[in-house]
């Protein structure tokens, strides 16, 4: 196996990709600061890109203000209509490149979480998640967000009618402790899991809202051993401003 780095190509590629998807995504015209920040490219490799993809009429420019152009239009066969996957995918993949760990996407589907996107960590001790995998709400970050968003009504009716497994020696099972827990998160907006689900893995979560409704969650997965109060703050911060970014769409 080998650690080598993406070849520059394939990263300019990967970029081109992202830009042109996510400013069609976001379905009003950008500046490129907008853009830099929610994908992660610096300013002058953005530039560059930008201008390209004006030249080819991928994108236009009108002032400061980036929108998809023409170019596309010729690519097309109908109007194209962007799934939840399609707009969350890019800041998965930002959220990923820049904590260097694993991030998902996950949605409620009853009382389970769903993967709806999800990008690996590079590392090589890391932790995989599988598009469309599902598991219970309470035993990842992502779903502990997602309990923490429902109605009291709703979360009532959950604590009733789930019987929450014991994945590890640290999972929060008990309807009280579990209470307890999404009271937190309530107040700091960030859920957490410490190898609840998974021995050796620490997962961080914050809701996405899109319109002030909940859509979904973002989540990162972080082995034990590279957790620290650093890294807790970096992650934090990232989730809180990647949701931000969805909502502002």
């Amino acid at each position: 196996m080998s650690d080598a780095s993406p070849p520059a190509t394939v990263k300019s590629a990967t970029r081109t990709l992202d830009i042109i998807e996510y400013i069609v995504s976001r379905g009003r015209p950008l500046v490129a600061q907008e853009i830099s920040e929610a994908l992660g490219i610096p300013v002058s490799s953005l530039s560059y890109l930008l201008g390209t993809l004006v030249e080819r009429e991928y994108l236009v420019r009108t002032g400061r203000r980036y929108a998809s152009g023409p170019g596309l239009a010729r690519l097309q066969t109908h109007t194209p209509v962007f799934s939840l996957a399609d707009r969350v995918a890019p800041l998965v993949r930002t959220l990923r490149v820049q904590l260097n760990e694993t991030a998902s996407f996950f949605i409620r589907q009853g009382w389970e979480v769903e993967a709806l996107a999800t990008e690996s960590s590079e590392h090589a001790l890391r932790y995989a998640v599988s598009t469309g995998s599902r598991a219970a709400l309470h035993g990842f970050s992502a779903g502990k967000a997602l309990l923490a968003a429902l109605a009291d009504a709703d979360l009532d009716r959950y604590l009733a009618e789930t019987e929450r497994t014991a994945f590890t020696a640290t999972t929060i099972v008990a309807a009280a402790s579990l209470r307890t827990e999404i009271d937190d998160i309530r107040r700091t907006g960030i859920a957490h899991t410490r190898e609840e689900h998974t021995p050796g893995i620490h997962g961080m979560g914050r809701v996405a809202r899109i319109d002030n409704e909940v859509i979904g969650a973002f989540s990162v997965a972080i082995p034990a051993v590279r957790f620290d109060a650093a890294v807790e703050r970096r992650a934090a911060d990232l989730l809180i401003r990647t949701a931000d970014l969805l909502g502002s769409g």
